[in-house]
């Protein structure tokens, strides 16, 4: 008896899902609880396990995209096969019925491919021996198919990608204007991160204000306290955690940043979720961490290194994304000495945080060499004036150049 397997829902506004990578080949046997394949969407990534055992049978190839509720894979429920894992291929009985316009099964029996691309060939009437795959174990894929269908050859997955004109990824006819490009489909994440961002361009009046903060005092406590606080908690004393403390103080001072539109009315915010914009391989996330107000240093700082494992494995879900009331990014890890931030709607402000470095300032009336970081606070302008950002900005870095005041909540 064969158990289908369908691309679940993950939320109310996600209506596909791109499949990933499949993590048991076709023809294996699983087993109950096994995670078998990832599938992708405009917002995370998600494990799919399997709660039946038996023989796996793929039902769509890596880079598909498909409906939700649209079945991804069956298994073929049964006992392990003795010795273990059963073969990815089984060739067909030499009596059993070859259809015209298949190539012969017997040819199949050296080789694996996915179901998509048998199907594909067979409609094309592309003998599959010929055909060199690209996927896992030499698979032969949807794409190998189709390359080979159009007569071009599908490049090994490996190989770099070629930046000399001379052997680019796409051959130029003799006397051709044209130059080599690579094309290739946007992702769902990618696509929903152009359509928010261009969203935000367009609904909100977005201004930025910029300050500078001297960040001897947190190098300093830092460094003194750091041996003891790993000691005590298992994390290191980032400076992520003293900037989403201090845009508490400074959401509580200025209580018109927690705050956003929704048609006319103004809803204002009465908890402190901070979102902290992590980049990816594939593409930028904001995981929001809980009730800041509330929590310590050392709580804070085990948070963001929770999702930062998420991030890297891909488990970030999307309970995880959603919720924050003010975000900060980091485009110092980069190098970035200064930018403007574009909201994360509906939030009213986020804060950019750059790369530190030493630059002459006067202190006291005299020329000192401190480690500065410029600060940039992008705001909507329809609901904060410009007096309240500034007052805001201003606020944060009292907090940052006094991090004792955080710590001991002055």
């Amino acid at each position: 008896m064969a158990h289908e397997i369908k691309i679940p829902s993950v939320g109310e506004s996600i209506t596909s899902a791109t499949l990933g990578t499949w993590h048991k080949n076709d023809g294996e046997y699983v087993n109950a609880g096994e995670v078998i394949l990832t599938i992708e969407t405009d917002k995370i990534s998600t494990e799919l396990e399997t709660d039946k055992a038996g023989i796996l049978k793929h039902r769509a190839a890596e880079g598909d995209e498909l409906d939700i509720g649209a079945v991804v894979a069956a298994i073929e429920e049964g006992d392990a096969p003795a010795g273990g894992a059963a073969p990815a291929e089984e060739p067909a009985p030499s009596d059993a019925p070859v259809p015209v316009a298949e190539a012969p099964a017997a040819s199949e029996g050296d080789f694996k491919v996915t179901p998509i691309a048998r199907k594909i060939a067979g409609d094309e009437g592309i003998d599959l021996s010929t055909v060199s795959g690209s996927g896992a174990g030499g698979k032969i894929t949807k794409a190998d198919v189709v390359s080979a269908a159009s007569g071009t050859p599908e490049p090994a997955p490996a190989a770099p990608v070629p930046t000399t004109p001379s052997a680019g990824p796409v051959a130029r006819a003799e006397g051709s204007s044209e130059k080599p490009t690579t094309r290739k489909k946007m992702s769902p994440l990618r696509r929903k991160i152009a359509t928010h961002l261009v969203n935000a361009q367009q609904e909100a009046a977005i201004l930025s204000t910029f300050n500078e903060v001297d960040m001897t005092a947190i190098m300093e406590l830092r460094k003194r306290v750091q041996e003891d606080f790993v000691g005590r908690h298992g994390v290191k004393l980032g400076f992520m955690s003293f900037f989403i403390k201090a845009v508490v103080d400074a959401l509580q001072a200025v209580p018109s940043i927690n705050a956003q539109i929704e048609e006319d009315e103004i809803v204002e915010n009465h908890f402190y979720d901070i979102g902290v914009a992590v980049g990816t391989d594939k593409g930028l996330m904001v995981p929001v961490v809980r009730e800041c107000d509330e929590k310590s240093f050392a709580e804070i700082e085990q948070a963001i290194v929770g999702y930062a494992t998420k991030a890297r494995e891909g488990t970030i879900g999307l309970a995880d994304l959603q919720g924050g009331v003010f975000t900060i990014t980091n485009g110092g890890i980069y190098g970035s000495l200064l930018s403007t931030p574009i909201l994360n709607p509906p939030q009213s402000g986020i804060l950019g945080m750059h790369s530190i470095q030493q630059r002459p300032v006067a202190v006291n009336g005299e020329v000192v060499i401190r480690p500065m970081m410029y600060l940039a606070l992008s705001y909507d302008h329809r609901l904060v004036d410009g007096k309240e950002a500034v007052t805001f900005l201003v606020r944060v870095k009292e907090c940052l150049e006094n991090p004792d005041r955080m710590l001991v909540g002055a």
